[in-house]
Protein backbone atom coordinates (compact mmCIF):
# COMPACT_ATOMS: atom_id res chain seq x y z
CA UNK A 1 0.00 0.00 0.00
CA UNK A 2 1.59 3.26 -0.94
CA UNK A 3 0.84 6.44 1.14
CA UNK A 4 2.45 10.17 0.79
CA UNK A 5 4.95 9.01 2.27
CA UNK A 6 5.98 6.63 -0.71
CA UNK A 7 4.16 8.35 -3.78
CA UNK A 8 7.10 8.29 -5.58
CA UNK A 9 6.29 4.38 -6.01
CA UNK A 10 3.13 4.36 -6.90
CA UNK A 11 4.44 6.86 -9.62
CA UNK A 12 6.43 4.39 -11.29
CA UNK A 13 3.50 1.58 -11.09
CA UNK A 14 1.37 4.03 -13.37
CA UNK A 15 4.34 5.19 -15.64
CA UNK A 16 7.20 2.91 -15.03
CA UNK A 17 8.57 3.16 -18.90
CA UNK A 18 8.21 7.30 -18.89
CA UNK A 19 11.73 8.87 -18.54
CA UNK A 20 11.97 10.36 -14.83
CA UNK A 21 15.31 11.72 -14.61
CA UNK A 22 18.54 12.28 -16.68
CA UNK A 23 22.36 13.05 -15.74
CA UNK A 24 24.25 14.89 -18.28
CA UNK A 25 27.78 14.87 -16.80
CA UNK A 26 27.08 11.25 -16.46
CA UNK A 27 24.72 10.75 -19.70
CA UNK A 28 22.61 7.95 -17.03
CA UNK A 29 18.97 8.15 -17.55
CA UNK A 30 16.13 6.49 -15.13
CA UNK A 31 12.47 5.60 -16.35
CA UNK A 32 10.37 5.81 -13.16
CA UNK A 33 10.86 1.88 -12.61
CA UNK A 34 14.19 2.27 -12.39
CA UNK A 35 14.24 4.95 -10.00
CA UNK A 36 11.99 3.18 -7.94
CA UNK A 37 14.04 -0.07 -7.96
CA UNK A 38 16.90 2.54 -6.94
CA UNK A 39 15.21 3.99 -4.34
CA UNK A 40 13.95 0.52 -2.66
CA UNK A 41 17.87 -0.54 -2.49
CA UNK A 42 18.66 2.51 -0.82
CA UNK A 43 16.09 1.77 1.57
CA UNK A 44 16.86 -1.72 1.98
CA UNK A 45 20.35 -0.89 2.99
CA UNK A 46 19.69 1.73 5.30
CA UNK A 47 17.42 -0.83 6.87
CA UNK A 48 20.16 -3.77 7.19
CA UNK A 49 22.68 -0.63 8.64
CA UNK A 50 19.77 -0.99 11.47
CA UNK A 51 18.45 2.58 11.10
CA UNK A 52 15.42 3.72 12.99
CA UNK A 53 12.73 6.40 12.24
CA UNK A 54 13.92 9.81 12.64
CA UNK A 55 17.21 9.16 12.36
CA UNK A 56 19.34 11.23 10.25
CA UNK A 57 21.39 10.44 6.72
CA UNK A 58 23.61 13.26 5.66
CA UNK A 59 24.54 13.28 1.93
CA UNK A 60 27.22 15.62 0.55
CA UNK A 61 27.54 14.80 -3.23
CA UNK A 62 27.79 17.63 -6.16
CA UNK A 63 24.25 17.02 -8.40
CA UNK A 64 23.50 13.68 -9.53
CA UNK A 65 20.69 11.45 -9.95
CA UNK A 66 21.19 8.92 -6.84
CA UNK A 67 20.56 11.94 -4.85
CA UNK A 68 16.89 11.26 -5.41
CA UNK A 69 16.84 7.71 -4.90
CA UNK A 70 18.30 8.65 -1.51
CA UNK A 71 15.81 11.53 -0.82
CA UNK A 72 13.00 9.25 -1.54
CA UNK A 73 14.93 6.23 0.34
CA UNK A 74 14.46 8.03 3.71
CA UNK A 75 11.33 8.86 2.79
CA UNK A 76 9.54 5.20 2.42
CA UNK A 77 11.96 4.79 5.87
CA UNK A 78 10.66 7.67 8.02
CA UNK A 79 14.80 8.46 7.95
CA UNK A 80 15.35 12.66 7.74
CA UNK A 81 17.73 13.43 4.69
CA UNK A 82 19.56 16.39 5.30
CA UNK A 83 21.87 17.11 1.71
CA UNK A 84 25.39 19.18 2.79
CA UNK A 85 26.44 22.08 1.22
CA UNK A 86 29.80 21.09 -0.27
CA UNK A 87 31.07 24.65 -1.10
CA UNK A 88 31.11 24.99 2.89
CA UNK A 89 34.51 24.88 4.50
CA UNK A 90 35.28 21.69 6.59
CA UNK A 91 34.60 23.53 9.98
CA UNK A 92 31.62 24.90 9.06
CA UNK A 93 30.24 21.20 7.77
CA UNK A 94 31.52 19.79 11.18
CA UNK A 95 29.33 22.26 12.63
CA UNK A 96 26.59 21.20 10.92
CA UNK A 97 27.07 17.39 11.68
CA UNK A 98 27.38 18.24 15.16
CA UNK A 99 23.92 19.91 14.95
CA UNK A 100 22.25 17.12 13.33
CA UNK A 101 24.00 13.83 14.46
CA UNK A 102 23.70 12.01 11.71
CA UNK A 103 23.52 7.94 11.59
CA UNK A 104 25.14 7.67 8.62
CA UNK A 105 27.41 10.06 6.20
CA UNK A 106 26.94 9.34 2.42
CA UNK A 107 29.81 11.60 0.36
CA UNK A 108 31.16 12.06 -2.60
CA UNK A 109 34.75 10.63 -3.33
CA UNK A 110 36.04 14.02 -4.51
CA UNK A 111 34.49 15.62 -1.62
CA UNK A 112 35.94 12.82 1.07
CA UNK A 113 38.22 15.74 2.81
CA UNK A 114 35.56 17.94 3.53
CA UNK A 115 34.24 15.41 6.11
CA UNK A 116 37.47 13.28 6.95
CA UNK A 117 37.46 13.87 10.33
CA UNK A 118 34.49 13.01 10.83
CA UNK A 119 34.54 9.50 9.80
CA UNK A 120 33.46 8.27 13.36
CA UNK A 121 29.84 8.43 11.95
CA UNK A 122 29.46 5.28 9.56
CA UNK A 123 30.34 6.95 6.33
CA UNK A 124 30.36 5.35 2.94
CA UNK A 125 31.07 6.74 -0.47
CA UNK A 126 28.01 7.10 -2.80
CA UNK A 127 29.06 5.21 -5.44
CA UNK A 128 30.88 2.13 -3.82
CA UNK A 129 29.43 -1.22 -3.95
CA UNK A 130 26.99 -0.75 -1.00
CA UNK A 131 25.41 -4.02 -1.79
CA UNK A 132 22.39 -2.65 -2.74
CA UNK A 133 19.68 -5.67 -3.00
CA UNK A 134 15.80 -4.65 -2.87
CA UNK A 135 14.35 -5.46 -0.31
CA UNK A 136 10.64 -5.48 1.12
CA UNK A 137 10.15 -1.44 2.73
CA UNK A 138 10.78 -1.64 6.25
CA UNK A 139 7.25 -0.83 8.05
CA UNK A 140 6.88 2.02 9.96
CA UNK A 141 4.30 3.86 12.27
CA UNK A 142 4.33 6.71 9.88
CA UNK A 143 2.33 10.42 10.54
CA UNK A 144 2.14 13.43 7.55
CA UNK A 145 3.76 15.77 9.92
CA UNK A 146 6.79 13.44 10.61
CA UNK A 147 10.12 15.32 9.44
CA UNK A 148 11.72 14.17 5.72
CA UNK A 149 14.11 16.90 5.00
CA UNK A 150 16.31 19.04 7.06
CA UNK A 151 17.70 21.69 5.32
CA UNK A 152 20.26 23.94 6.39
CA UNK A 153 19.99 27.48 5.67
CA UNK A 154 23.26 29.91 3.82
CA UNK A 155 23.81 31.49 7.60
CA UNK A 156 24.10 34.90 6.03
CA UNK A 157 23.24 36.08 9.51
CA UNK A 158 24.95 33.90 11.54
CA UNK A 159 25.25 30.10 12.00
CA UNK A 160 23.55 27.67 10.04
CA UNK A 161 19.95 27.01 10.85
CA UNK A 162 18.84 23.58 9.70
CA UNK A 163 15.00 23.81 8.58
CA UNK A 164 12.59 20.78 9.38
CA UNK A 165 10.48 20.16 6.35
CA UNK A 166 7.72 17.46 6.80
CA UNK A 167 6.04 14.97 4.59
CA UNK A 168 2.91 17.55 4.54
CA UNK A 169 5.41 20.51 3.71
CA UNK A 170 7.50 18.59 0.37
CA UNK A 171 4.16 17.29 -0.69
CA UNK A 172 2.02 19.99 -0.19
CA UNK A 173 4.73 22.41 -2.11
CA UNK A 174 4.12 20.17 -4.95
CA UNK A 175 0.46 19.61 -4.97
CA UNK A 176 0.12 23.50 -4.43
CA UNK A 177 2.44 23.93 -7.59
CA UNK A 178 1.38 21.32 -9.94
CA UNK A 179 -1.93 22.96 -9.68
CA UNK A 180 -0.78 26.39 -9.36
CA UNK A 181 1.51 26.48 -12.30
CA UNK A 182 -0.27 23.83 -14.59
CA UNK A 183 2.45 21.12 -14.87
CA UNK A 184 1.90 17.77 -16.04
CA UNK A 185 3.72 14.61 -17.35
CA UNK A 186 4.55 16.38 -20.66
CA UNK A 187 6.89 18.33 -18.20
CA UNK A 188 10.15 18.46 -18.39
CA UNK A 189 12.74 20.83 -16.14
CA UNK A 190 16.65 21.55 -16.26
CA UNK A 191 17.83 22.01 -12.88
CA UNK A 192 21.46 23.18 -11.71
CA UNK A 193 20.07 24.57 -8.70
CA UNK A 194 22.44 22.82 -6.29
CA UNK A 195 20.95 19.65 -4.79
CA UNK A 196 21.96 21.29 -1.10
CA UNK A 197 18.89 23.65 -2.14
CA UNK A 198 15.51 23.88 -1.58
CA UNK A 199 15.29 25.49 -4.93
CA UNK A 200 16.81 22.65 -6.45
CA UNK A 201 15.05 19.97 -4.37
CA UNK A 202 11.33 21.32 -4.21
CA UNK A 203 11.02 24.11 -6.97
CA UNK A 204 10.39 22.14 -9.48
CA UNK A 205 12.31 18.72 -9.38
CA UNK A 206 9.75 16.87 -7.00
CA UNK A 207 6.76 18.74 -8.44
CA UNK A 208 7.63 17.34 -11.78
CA UNK A 209 8.42 13.85 -10.45
CA UNK A 210 5.20 13.82 -8.52
CA UNK A 211 3.56 14.48 -12.01
CA UNK A 212 5.09 12.55 -13.89
CA UNK A 213 7.41 14.24 -16.03
CA UNK A 214 11.20 14.38 -16.38
CA UNK A 215 13.72 16.34 -14.31
CA UNK A 216 17.23 17.35 -16.35
CA UNK A 217 20.04 17.18 -13.44
CA UNK A 218 22.88 19.68 -14.52
CA UNK A 219 25.86 18.94 -12.12
CA UNK A 220 28.05 22.39 -12.57
CA UNK A 221 26.41 25.31 -14.36
CA UNK A 222 28.19 26.73 -17.09
CA UNK A 223 25.91 29.27 -19.52
CA UNK A 224 26.89 27.87 -22.75
CA UNK A 225 26.22 24.02 -21.67
CA UNK A 226 22.89 25.19 -19.87
CA UNK A 227 21.35 26.85 -23.12
CA UNK A 228 22.04 23.92 -25.20
CA UNK A 229 20.62 21.51 -22.51
CA UNK A 230 17.37 23.90 -22.50
CA UNK A 231 17.06 22.80 -26.36
CA UNK A 232 18.66 19.05 -26.36
CA UNK A 233 15.79 18.00 -23.54
CA UNK A 234 13.46 19.71 -25.23
CA UNK A 235 12.32 21.47 -21.64
CA UNK A 236 9.78 23.01 -20.93
CA UNK A 237 9.72 24.92 -17.72
CA UNK A 238 12.94 25.24 -15.47
CA UNK A 239 14.72 27.56 -12.50
CA UNK A 240 17.69 29.65 -12.64
CA UNK A 241 18.78 32.31 -10.56
CA UNK A 242 19.69 35.87 -11.72
CA UNK A 243 22.99 36.27 -12.18
CA UNK A 244 22.67 32.25 -14.13
CA UNK A 245 20.51 34.23 -16.21
CA UNK A 246 22.74 37.44 -16.83
CA UNK A 247 25.51 34.76 -17.74
CA UNK A 248 23.26 32.98 -20.43
CA UNK A 249 21.98 36.51 -21.88
CA UNK A 250 25.28 37.48 -22.50
CA UNK A 251 26.24 34.82 -24.66
CA UNK A 252 25.53 34.68 -28.22
CA UNK A 253 24.22 31.47 -28.44
CA UNK A 254 21.13 32.96 -26.07
CA UNK A 255 20.81 35.27 -28.89
CA UNK A 256 20.54 33.49 -31.63
CA UNK A 257 18.11 30.45 -29.61
CA UNK A 258 14.76 30.53 -30.16
CA UNK A 259 13.90 27.69 -27.42
CA UNK A 260 10.59 26.24 -29.52
CA UNK A 261 9.48 23.81 -26.16
CA UNK A 262 9.67 26.57 -23.11
CA UNK A 263 6.60 27.41 -22.13
CA UNK A 264 8.02 29.54 -19.50
CA UNK A 265 11.39 31.21 -17.52
CA UNK A 266 11.11 31.45 -13.83
CA UNK A 267 13.87 33.22 -11.90
CA UNK A 268 13.73 32.41 -8.00
CA UNK A 269 16.66 33.01 -5.47
CA UNK A 270 17.01 36.76 -5.40
CA UNK A 271 15.53 40.24 -6.65
CA UNK A 272 15.94 39.69 -10.96
CA UNK A 273 17.19 42.50 -12.94
CA UNK A 274 14.67 44.44 -14.99
CA UNK A 275 17.24 43.68 -18.22
CA UNK A 276 16.73 40.42 -17.57
CA UNK A 277 13.33 40.27 -18.08
CA UNK A 278 13.49 42.54 -21.15
CA UNK A 279 16.11 40.17 -22.51
CA UNK A 280 13.49 37.04 -22.74
CA UNK A 281 10.79 39.68 -23.43
CA UNK A 282 12.57 40.96 -26.74
CA UNK A 283 12.77 37.36 -28.00
CA UNK A 284 9.35 36.95 -27.57
CA UNK A 285 10.19 34.28 -24.65
CA UNK A 286 7.90 33.96 -21.52
CA UNK A 287 9.50 34.84 -18.42
CA UNK A 288 8.34 35.37 -14.89
CA UNK A 289 9.68 35.83 -11.28
CA UNK A 290 9.01 33.53 -8.37
CA UNK A 291 9.09 33.88 -4.49
CA UNK A 292 10.92 31.72 -1.78
CA UNK A 293 12.26 30.53 1.25
CA UNK A 294 13.37 27.52 2.43
CA UNK A 295 10.72 27.80 5.28
CA UNK A 296 8.16 28.01 2.89
CA UNK A 297 7.84 25.68 -0.13
CA UNK A 298 10.04 27.37 -1.71
CA UNK A 299 7.10 28.48 -4.30
CA UNK A 300 3.94 30.72 -2.89
CA UNK A 301 2.99 32.76 -5.81
CA UNK A 302 1.80 32.36 -9.47
CA UNK A 303 1.54 34.92 -11.89
CA UNK A 304 0.56 34.72 -15.64
CA UNK A 305 3.80 35.02 -17.79
CA UNK A 306 1.60 37.67 -19.83
CA UNK A 307 0.12 39.49 -16.51
CA UNK A 308 4.31 38.85 -15.69
CA UNK A 309 5.54 41.02 -18.74
CA UNK A 310 3.20 43.75 -18.05
CA UNK A 311 3.93 43.75 -14.51
CA UNK A 312 8.10 43.29 -14.32
CA UNK A 313 8.86 42.55 -10.57
CA UNK A 314 5.36 41.57 -9.63
CA UNK A 315 5.10 37.63 -8.22
CA UNK A 316 1.80 37.76 -8.72
CA UNK A 317 -1.07 36.01 -6.15
CA UNK A 318 -0.78 33.62 -3.61
CA UNK A 319 -0.65 30.35 -4.79
CA UNK A 320 -3.88 27.77 -4.31
CA UNK A 321 -3.15 26.22 -1.19
CA UNK A 322 -1.33 29.09 0.82
CA UNK A 323 -2.01 32.31 2.42
CA UNK A 324 -0.42 35.70 2.94
CA UNK A 325 -0.78 38.97 4.59
CA UNK A 326 1.45 42.21 4.78
CA UNK A 327 2.11 43.82 7.84
CA UNK A 328 3.70 46.90 9.32
CA UNK A 329 5.54 47.26 12.23
CA UNK A 330 2.44 47.83 14.39
CA UNK A 331 1.19 44.40 13.37
CA UNK A 332 -1.65 46.63 11.03
CA UNK A 333 -2.51 45.26 7.30
CA UNK A 334 -0.90 47.07 5.21
CA UNK A 335 -3.10 49.31 2.78
CA UNK A 336 -2.74 48.73 -0.96
CA UNK A 337 0.78 49.77 -2.03
CA UNK A 338 2.09 50.42 1.19
CA UNK A 339 5.15 47.59 1.97
CA UNK A 340 5.15 46.13 5.21
CA UNK A 341 6.46 42.69 6.37
CA UNK A 342 5.34 39.45 4.06
CA UNK A 343 3.86 36.68 6.17
CA UNK A 344 3.17 33.20 4.78
CA UNK A 345 0.52 30.38 6.26
CA UNK A 346 -0.32 27.34 4.86
CA UNK A 347 0.80 23.06 4.94
CA UNK A 348 4.00 23.87 3.28
CA UNK A 349 5.47 25.37 5.97
CA UNK A 350 8.68 24.21 7.88
CA UNK A 351 7.74 22.71 11.46
CA UNK A 352 10.87 23.84 13.34
CA UNK A 353 14.56 25.18 13.34
CA UNK A 354 16.05 21.98 14.59
CA UNK A 355 17.24 22.18 18.02
CA UNK A 356 16.67 25.98 18.21
CA UNK A 357 13.27 26.62 19.36
CA UNK A 358 14.08 30.28 20.59
CA UNK A 359 14.23 31.29 16.85
CA UNK A 360 11.08 29.14 15.73
CA UNK A 361 9.09 31.17 18.57
CA UNK A 362 10.79 34.63 16.45
CA UNK A 363 9.51 33.07 13.35
CA UNK A 364 6.27 30.70 13.39
CA UNK A 365 3.62 34.05 15.01
CA UNK A 366 0.33 32.66 15.34
CA UNK A 367 0.74 29.81 13.15
CA UNK A 368 2.09 32.51 10.24
CA UNK A 369 5.78 32.55 9.11
CA UNK A 370 7.30 36.04 9.61
CA UNK A 371 9.54 36.09 6.64
CA UNK A 372 11.81 39.08 6.99
CA UNK A 373 10.98 40.05 3.18
CA UNK A 374 9.16 43.62 2.57
CA UNK A 375 6.43 43.35 0.43
CA UNK A 376 3.61 45.98 -1.06
CA UNK A 377 0.14 44.57 -3.14
CA UNK A 378 -1.13 46.65 -5.69
CA UNK A 379 -4.90 47.42 -6.80
CA UNK A 380 -5.17 44.24 -8.61
CA UNK A 381 -4.23 42.19 -5.47
CA UNK A 382 -0.32 41.31 -6.76
CA UNK A 383 2.36 41.29 -4.70
CA UNK A 384 6.19 42.78 -5.10
CA UNK A 385 8.57 41.58 -3.02
CA UNK A 386 11.01 44.72 -2.06
CA UNK A 387 13.78 44.00 -0.32
CA UNK A 388 14.55 42.61 3.26
CA UNK A 389 13.46 44.09 6.35
CA UNK A 390 17.57 43.94 7.90
CA UNK A 391 18.29 45.70 4.53
CA UNK A 392 16.70 48.71 3.89
CA UNK A 393 18.01 51.78 4.29
CA UNK A 394 17.36 54.47 6.76
CA UNK A 395 19.19 57.75 5.78
CA UNK A 396 17.94 61.21 7.41
CA UNK A 397 14.65 59.26 8.72
CA UNK A 398 13.53 58.27 5.03
CA UNK A 399 13.05 55.12 3.95
CA UNK A 400 14.76 53.63 0.83
CA UNK A 401 14.73 49.97 -0.32
CA UNK A 402 17.86 48.81 -2.24
CA UNK A 403 15.64 46.74 -4.82
CA UNK A 404 14.28 50.06 -5.88
CA UNK A 405 17.77 51.57 -6.46
CA UNK A 406 18.90 48.83 -7.58
CA UNK A 407 16.53 48.46 -10.53
CA UNK A 408 17.14 51.56 -11.67
CA UNK A 409 20.71 51.28 -11.76
CA UNK A 410 20.71 48.40 -14.04
CA UNK A 411 19.08 49.81 -16.64
CA UNK A 412 22.42 51.43 -17.53
CA UNK A 413 24.35 50.24 -20.40
CA UNK A 414 27.47 49.49 -18.96
CA UNK A 415 26.10 48.25 -15.65
CA UNK A 416 26.47 44.50 -15.52
CA UNK A 417 25.17 44.05 -11.67
CA UNK A 418 24.65 46.37 -8.72
CA UNK A 419 23.93 46.16 -5.16
CA UNK A 420 22.95 48.57 -2.95
CA UNK A 421 23.56 48.96 1.03
CA UNK A 422 23.26 51.39 3.54
CA UNK A 423 26.49 52.54 5.04
CA UNK A 424 26.68 53.99 8.64
CA UNK A 425 26.96 57.17 8.99
CA UNK A 426 27.47 59.76 11.94
CA UNK A 427 25.24 62.64 10.22
CA UNK A 428 22.34 60.80 7.98
CA UNK A 429 22.31 57.68 9.92
CA UNK A 430 22.93 55.53 6.96
CA UNK A 431 23.82 56.46 3.64
CA UNK A 432 23.12 55.00 0.13
CA UNK A 433 25.79 53.34 -1.47
CA UNK A 434 25.97 51.24 -4.42
CA UNK A 435 28.28 48.30 -5.84
CA UNK A 436 28.87 48.11 -9.45
CA UNK A 437 30.38 45.54 -11.86
CA UNK A 438 30.39 47.91 -15.40
CA UNK A 439 31.91 47.45 -18.54
CA UNK A 440 35.30 47.60 -18.74
CA UNK A 441 36.33 50.85 -19.00
CA UNK A 442 33.45 52.40 -17.40
CA UNK A 443 33.90 54.46 -13.77
CA UNK A 444 31.44 57.47 -13.82
CA UNK A 445 29.46 57.84 -10.77
CA UNK A 446 28.29 61.22 -12.07
CA UNK A 447 26.39 59.51 -14.71
CA UNK A 448 25.05 57.12 -12.68
CA UNK A 449 23.33 59.52 -10.43
CA UNK A 450 22.10 61.31 -13.29
CA UNK A 451 20.09 58.25 -14.04
CA UNK A 452 18.83 57.87 -10.39
CA UNK A 453 17.90 61.61 -10.39
CA UNK A 454 15.46 61.00 -13.49
CA UNK A 455 13.85 58.09 -11.98
CA UNK A 456 14.17 58.65 -8.02
CA UNK A 457 13.58 60.98 -4.95
CA UNK A 458 16.66 62.44 -3.99
CA UNK A 459 17.00 60.91 -0.92
CA UNK A 460 17.39 57.53 -2.64
CA UNK A 461 20.07 58.25 -4.93
CA UNK A 462 23.41 56.76 -4.14
CA UNK A 463 25.81 59.16 -2.06
CA UNK A 464 28.81 56.77 -2.77
CA UNK A 465 29.13 54.79 -5.62
CA UNK A 466 32.31 51.75 -6.06
CA UNK A 467 32.90 49.93 -9.25
CA UNK A 468 34.41 46.60 -8.48
CA UNK A 469 35.48 43.97 -10.65
CA UNK A 470 32.65 41.10 -9.02
CA UNK A 471 30.78 40.90 -6.65
CA UNK A 472 30.56 38.41 -3.66
CA UNK A 473 27.93 35.75 -4.12
CA UNK A 474 26.24 33.13 -1.97
CA UNK A 475 26.58 29.65 -2.20
CA UNK A 476 23.82 29.30 -4.41
CA UNK A 477 24.22 32.72 -6.47
CA UNK A 478 22.65 35.26 -4.32
CA UNK A 479 24.57 38.28 -4.24
CA UNK A 480 26.17 38.87 -0.70
CA UNK A 481 25.32 41.69 1.31
CA UNK A 482 26.48 40.90 4.43
CA UNK A 483 30.20 40.66 2.69
CA UNK A 484 29.62 43.80 1.13
CA UNK A 485 28.72 45.73 4.69
CA UNK A 486 31.98 43.96 5.84
CA UNK A 487 33.79 45.45 3.06
CA UNK A 488 32.11 48.92 3.48
CA UNK A 489 33.31 52.05 2.37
Amino acid sequence: MHTEQSWILKRASITPNKTSMIDIATARSWTYQQLANEVKKWAGFFKNNGLQKGDRIAVISENRLDLFAILFACGVGGYVYVPLNWRLSQPEIHYILQDCTPSILLYEHNLMTLVENNLNIKSYPITANLELIEEDLPTIDWNANDAWLLVYTGGTTGKPKGVVLSFDAVNWNALNTIISWNLGSDDCTLNYMPLFHTGGINALAIPILMAGGTVVIGRKFNPLEAIKALNDYQTTISLFVPTMYQAMIETETFKNSSFPTIKVFLSGGAPCPITVHEAFQNKGLRFKQGYGLTEAGPNNFVIQPEEAAKKPGSVGKCMQFNSIKILDANGRECDRDEVGELYIKGKHMFSEYWNNPDETSKTIINGWLRTGDLAKMDSDGDIYIVGRVKEMIITGGENVYPQEVEQCIITHPKVKEVAVIGIPDSHWGEIVTAYIVPDEGFNNAEEIQALCRNFLGGYKIPRRIHFILKLPKTHVGKIDKKKLQEIGD
